[in-house]
């Protein structure tokens, strides 16, 4: 990705003006004067535009969020492994790989966000003619290619450090969190889509609603028959976690899916672990 750079650049801060104060920009801006020879220290508000493919849908990341201004209405997922904390009372917080919609907030503390608004109230179809775009059948052989579903661009988010087990609420927990990268697409599939039943992944994810209505499924075998959760998604909504770990540490998967209601664009949150 190419994006890595524009945490520098006008173009980028312009962009990400749309969606935060000058304050925050202002933080941003402070990461290309400090002094070469400056011993590492921890920026807040680090802020970069996230590539997913289309100027229909705004995304940014953020790291070490500090009194971050949230303006308009935005969707905020908390990537991070650790609870969001908004400003103000009641004390309210985002909890790790969840999500809520935000309008004209502050985001008090947070370790990693990632920020998505609609620019325009388009239908979400418009975002196939964008670059980067694929229908999955051409990247994925043997998937069908009468499911309609296509993959945005994947952004890489860089590193969190969690405890899977205690994550995903077992009783057991590794010795010190391990190293994840975190990985961001968008996808879209069209009204009355079923994207197609799998158990199987070596990355613990999350998927949010970003437009239009959908749902995540789980099922007791592969059969549309023997569903088990219907998990409604609306935008700005993230579904808890499917996955368990194996007494090998693998993330051990139900049959699931996403299965789109209307024309939809869904955002997924990809966690691979790294080798220490």
């Amino acid at each position: 990705m190419t994006t890595t750079n524009a945490m520098t650049t006008t173009n980028a801060m312009t962009t990400t003006n749309a969606m935060i104060t000058t304050n925050a920009v202002t933080a941003t801006t402070a990461l290309t004067t400090t002094p070469a020879a400056a011993a590492p220290a921890r920026t807040a508000n680090r802020i970069r535009p996230l590539a997913l493919g289309g100027a229909q849908v705004e995304a940014l990341v953020v790291r070490d969020a500090e009194d971050f201004p949230v303006e308009g209405r935005t969707i905020v997922v908390n990537a991070g492994a650790h609870p969001a904390l908004l400003a103000g009372t009641p004390r309210t917080v985002i909890p790790p790989l969840a999500s809520t919609v935000l309008v004209d907030a502050t985001v008090a503390r947070a370790e990693l966000l990632v920020l998505v608004r609609v620019r325009e109230q388009r239908p979400a179809a418009v975002i196939l003619a964008e670059p980067g775009w694929a229908r999955l059948a051409d990247l994925l052989p043997g998937f069908p290619r009468d499911t309609p579903l296509w993959r945005g661009p994947q952004d890489d988010l860089g590193a969190v450090e969690l405890d899977p087990a205690r994550l995903l609420g077992g009783s057991r927990s590794t010795e010190r969190p391990r190293e994840f990268g975190v990985r961001v697409n968008l996808w879209f599939a069209p009204a009355g889509t079923d994207c197609g039943l799998h158990d199987r992944h070596p990355f613990l994810e999350v998927h949010t609603q970003v437009q239009g209505t959908g749902r995540m499924q789980t099922f007791r075998a592969e059969d549309h028959a023997t569903l088990r959760q219907d998990v409604l998604m609306s935008p700005g909504h993230t579904h808890d976690p499917f996955c368990d770990l194996g007494p090998d540490g693998a993330f051990r998967y139900p049959w699931h899916q996403y299965r789109a209601d209307t024309d939809s664009l869904w955002l997924a949150v990809e966690y691979h672990a790294r080798q220490s």
